[in-house]
């Protein structure tokens, strides 16, 4: 852990963030974790939509089927939403440790006079909001530098704050579908909507976001100035899609869908192992690679087929060649056999999933998870910190907070409210640690079970 001989590089700087879903909590989860003080801005006055849940709370056996068939959207520990399920949200939790929350409603007159003070005192805010909420709101950046020329603001729309398209909304899966990275990933002989939902543009627009923020940083130290950094989600993973981007305007070439496949690698692909749902990935890219596979499955026979005896070939009758291969590799183990392959020189991994690889002994001795203990609901287990560094020790220090958890430091210390004028936003509903009963009703209690009003 870092202290104050060797602090985090981002200690001292403060963010302010209006986030939803994923992509902007990602952004702040990682300069969260690297030392900046960063608080949440939410409502108790009206239910943000997709951040803690409270808009679809589960009952407890919605939750446990919903868990069952692999649905997390709203999944709770132990299945149980408890009296408080915006709290025990693990989607909002996954992303949220090491930052603070403050109750506040920009969209009412007391709320953005406490947003505009907060605003005064914090380096960096980041949005990811569909550009005509903040504009209602009257929160743009030609507002906010006026109150802090120092500001750097993050907005992260889906499209841009500029174009046709500039009031769509969207989440990751929307975007890597409207710039086609869900026709490239889906399967030669199905459709796009076999692909499943990935997300891997929000993963990516956490990152970029992250990398933007502190750049900006660095450019301020220089001019003494802050800016606005505009990062729609679409056009921070393009980039991702360029060589076939570049394939199409060299060659007018469309790519078709890939699955697990490769231009010219084969075979390419996932193939069944022993037991329900067990994978293995192998990549074969020449012709030794090929020979290594078949002297480690024990086909000969692959090696002497005419067919495939060269990359053009196996690439011709590559299908042919992988019904060949799934008969064999469903008779191992795919741990053993990608220890086989790795050891003979083939490119090759097994695919796990969650039970799997949180016991991965390789994750395990990189000490990668990590514990945090929430109040009310236990210790669970964390992905840990994505980076390590040699003089930078440091790990997971804060729970996720819950709603409105800080309150009283950030307003009355942070911010400068009396007493009285805090207890006052608190008995007029404005500020508080839970949503009412008449916003959330309490429909997923038994009957004779109590409610509580923190």
């Amino acid at each position: 852990m870092a202290n104050d001989t060797n602090p985090l590089p981002l200690a001292g700087v403060r963010i302010a963030e209006i986030t939803v879903v994923w992509a902007g909590p990602h952004v702040t989860q990682v300069l969260a974790e690297w030392g900046a003080d960063v608080i949440r801005v939410e409502p108790i006055t009206h239910i943000q939509p997709y951040s803690r849940g409270g808009e679809r709370v589960q009952t407890r056996e919605v939750a446990r089927r919903s868990a069952e068939s692999g649905v997390l959207v709203g999944a709770y520990p132990d299945n149980d939403p408890g009296e408080d399920p915006w709290n025990r949200n693990a989607p909002f939790n996954a992303h949220s440790r090491n930052k603070r929350s403050m109750a506040c409603d920009i969209m009412l007159p007391e709320g953005k006079e406490a947003f505009f003070r907060l605003v005064e005192k914090v380096d960096v805010l980041i949005e990811n909001n569909v550009p005509i909420t903040i504009e209602r709101a009257g929160i743009t950046y030609d507002v906010l530098k006026e109150i802090n020329p120092r500001l750097i603001m993050l907005r992260m729309p889906a499209y841009g704050l500029a174009g046709p398209y500039k009031n769509y909304r969207g989440f990751g899966t929307h975007v890597e579908g409207m710039i086609g990275h869900h026709w490239l990933r889906g399967y030669p002989d199905g459709s796009p909507d076999e692909t499943g939902e990935a997300f891997t543009a929000d993963a990516v627009a956490g990152v970029m976001g992250a990398f933007g923020v502190t750049s900006a940083l660095l450019k301020r130290e220089e001019t003494g100035v802050g800016q606005q950094i505009e990062m729609p989600l679409a056009e921070s993973f393009l980039p991702a899609l360029g060589e076939w981007i570049l394939d199409y305007t060299m060659n007018g070439r469309v790519a078709q869908p890939q699955g697990n496949l490769h231009r010219t690698h084969a075979p390419h692909s996932v193939y069944p192992t022993q037991g329900a749902d067990q994978w293995i990935a192998i990549d074969i890219a020449t012709d030794e690679e090929f020979r290594a596979l078949c002297d480690v499955l024990g086909t000969p026979q692959l090696v002497a087929d005419e067919r495939f005896q060269t990359a053009v070939g196996r690439k011709q009758h590559e299908k042919a060649l992988d019904e060949a291969l799934y008969a064999v590799t469903r008779d191992w183990v795919n741990d053993d056999l990608f220890h086989r392959l790795q050891a003979a020189g083939v490119t090759a991994g097994s695919v796990h999933d969650e039970a799997v690889f949180m016991q991965s002994p390789q994750l395990l001795e990189r000490g990668f998870f990590e514990e945090l203990t929430i109040e009310g609901i236990g210790t669970h287990t964390y992905p840990g910190i994505m980076t390590k560094w040699e003089h930078t020790p440091n790990h997971l220090r804060t729970p996720p907070p819950k709603i409105g958890e800080h309150n009283e430091e950030i307003y009355i210390d942070l911010l400068g409210y009396s007493r009285e004028e805090y207890d006052s936003l608190v008995e007029r509903g404005l500020v508080g640690t839970t949503y009412s009963e008449t916003l959330v009703p309490r429909t997923w209690l038994p009957a004779t079970e109590p409610t509580s009003e923190r």
